[in-house]
């Protein structure tokens, strides 16, 4: 499992320019209808991006511009973006505060099983090991918030992890390691993980 996790380490990519949240603001506006307004998005299957590492968000930026993370919708909102776009909205998402959501209760407990302790007979590892034990993820490794995200977008993710689907770029480290991981995971425990997920508190 170490063998595994310990690429997944290391920094993916470091944001040198600083952002402007009200710059961000004004540029979001474009974002709105997918994401929400203040980045809480209303559809499942479009992610929430408020509360979000700066660093992330700038990343997953350049890859859609550049087209190494491909996405019909993504490709051409990000194609006009500067640097310095990139920057200040993430730094405006990353400012909102994340709207609090539930799990679904018939789930909870195999959710929280593989979070929190992965299954050891099929090389799951446990999440919090990366994402953290409130899923606030590792802004210097690269790792996402998770807590509080959609359930519908964390499946939708997850199953396409399983599906093979990882970014082309060969510093996508923890792309890999995630298509690693989720290829072992059931449907039910994807299920279960999301939701779980969805249902987490930072104060936890």
């Amino acid at each position: 499992m170490l063998r595994v996790l310990i690429p997944a380490m290391l920094l993916l990519s470091v944001q040198v320019i600083a952002g402007d949240a009200e710059k961000g603001k004004a540029l979001s506006g474009t974002c709105t209808a997918c994401h929400g307004a203040d980045g809480n998005s209303v559809n499942p299957i479009w992610p929430s991006l408020a509360g979000q590492h700066e660093d992330y968000l700038v990343r997953q930026l350049q890859l859609f511009k550049s087209g190494a993370r491909e996405n019909a919708l993504m490709a051409p909102m990000s194609a006009n973006l500067s640097e310095q776009d990139m920057a200040d909205l993430a730094a405006y998402f990353a400012s909102q505060p994340l709207t609090m959501k539930a799990a679904d209760p018939a789930l909870v407990e195999l959710g929280k099983s593989i979070y929190q302790g992965g299954n050891q007979d099929r090389a799951i590892p446990a999440c919090m090991s990366c994402h953290g034990p409130t899923g606030q993820g590792n802004p210097v490794s690269g790792y996402p918030v998770l807590a509080n995200q959609h359930a519908a977008y964390t499946a939708l993710q997850l199953r396409a992890y399983k599906a093979g689907r990882v970014l082309e770029n060969k510093d996508d480290v923890n792309g890999q390691v995630m298509a690693g991981v989720a290829q072992y995971m059931t449907e039910e425990e994807i299920d279960a993980v999301s939701s779980y997920i969805q249902g987490l508190k930072g104060s936890q």
